[in-house]
This record gives C-alpha cells, structure tokens and sequence, in this order.
C-alpha cells in the first residue's frame, strides 16, 4: 500500500471513528430523554402530591422525587409580584405566560405558579394584558415543574414584570419571598382572562435521533467513498489495463 493510500485509510478510520462515535451518542440521548418522558408520564398518574412535603424539599434529589407530581394548593395571591413571561405561544398566537406567588393558607410559605397564557397587546408590547387576580382565597390544582421552558436572551433580565426568562432561584433572591423549590404550573378551564391549553410533554428525542441518522449517513458515506476511490476503481482501472493486452 502506498504512503497516499495509507494516508487516507488512516483519515477515513478516524472520521468514521468519531463520526460513529457521535451517532452512539445522540442514541444514547434519545434514550435518556425518552426515559425522562416515561418517568415523567409515571409521575403524573401518582396521587396528589403533599403540600408538606414540597414545603419540606430543600435538596435537589427531594425536589426531584416530586417532579410532575400533581398537587393542590389554597392561598392567596401576591398580585404586585406577578411576572411576564413574553413571546411565548398557545394556539398559534403570541402572548404571555403569567406567572404569581401564592402565599399558602396560614403560612409564610409562597409558590411560584405559572398560571396560564393571556394574549398581547400588539399596539404596545409594554401593555400588560387584562388579567384578573383574585384577592379572596383561591383553591387551585396543577402540575409541580422545576422550570419554565427558556427562549435565548441577549444580556440580564430585566427586573420589570415584563421578562423573557425566568429562574426560579434568581427569582426567589430578587423577591425575597421564601418560595418553594419547585413552581406549579396551573391546569384546568380558562379563568381570569387566562387559557391553559398547555402543550403535550414530549421527548424531543426525534431530534436527536435525526441528528444520530445524519453522523451515521456521514461515518457510511465516509466508507463508501475510501472504498469507492481507493479499492473499486484502481481493481476495476486494472481489469481493464489487463483486459487490454
């Protein structure tokens, strides 16, 4: 073998090492995903969650444990700490998720819930929709997240109720209030000029597998062509170079 051919074998092994090695690991994210969606789907379908014990869950792993759990909550409505989350989508129409504490009945204690969708004001995005807020006691049933899904922001949030991201951490500093480790995101019929027709979790797994087929079709592609150019054609260039004497 030639130095150029051994060259190039050694060059195709290693882009088909590393693209191979890049199509098993968006397999393996594929899995986890649909593992997190399963585990997910199995935790809604527990009994309610405790308040208590989303009151008591103060390390990741406790908090973990209570994810998508669904639970009840009664209290009132902190109405002048109440966010904006802008520029997100229900029924293909732009709009806010709003989001307010709840101070639990007779306790110091506040959740964060993410209570629904309202629309926006396309004169004026600085116009914060009509939303009613309640100042009797409110009963309420919902579904415990540690997150609200984030869409890219340039620099800071800003600390207006009108935001882009939320973290619920950063949130719980700037506030001051003594929230809950997880937020809730409310279910149930439209009221108080808000909708909840929240999007069906999904894996995202298809990505990943989309992007495995793609380093896949690479690492092959990749074969194809050293044994296209390297074996097929110099075998066949010297059948006929045989076949002509």
């Amino acid at each position: 073998m030639s130095l150029r051919r051994l060259v190039l074998l050694v060059i195709t092994l290693a882009g088909m090492a590393l693209t191979g090695a890049l199509g098993r690991w968006q397999l393996s994210r594929a899995d986890e995903k649909q593992a997190m969606l399963a585990a997910a789907q199995a935790a809604e379908r527990l009994p309610d969650a405790d308040v208590g014990a989303l009151l008591a869950a103060s390390s990741p792993a406790q908090a973990a444990a209570l994810m998508h759990r669904s639970i009840t909550l009664r209290g009132h409505w902190l109405a002048g700490r109440s966010i904006y989350l802008e520029n997100r989508v229900m029924d293909q129409k732009a709009g806010f998720y709003v989001l307010t504490p709840l101070q639990l009945e007779a306790r110091s204690d506040v959740v964060l819930v993410v209570r629904g969708w309202a629309p926006r004001n396309f004169d004026d995005r600085s116009v914060l929709p009509p939303v009613q807020t309640p100042a009797s006691e409110v009963e309420l049933r919902g579904r415990l997240v540690d997150h609200v899904p984030s869409f890219f922001a340039l620099g800071a949030e800003s600390p207006g109720p009108i935001r882009q991201n939320v973290d619920l951490q950063a949130y719980a500093r700037e506030s001051g209030l003594p929230l809950a480790a997880l937020m809730v995101q409310q279910v149930g019929p439209p009221s108080d000029g808000l909708t909840r027709d929240w999007p069906s979790p999904t894996s995202g797994a298809d990505k990943n597998l989309s992007y495995a087929f793609q380093w896949f079709s690479l690492c092959a592609l990749m074969g194809g062509l050293f044994f296209w150019f390297q074996v097929v054609r110099p075998f066949r260039s010297t059948r006929r170079g045989q076949s002509g004497h």
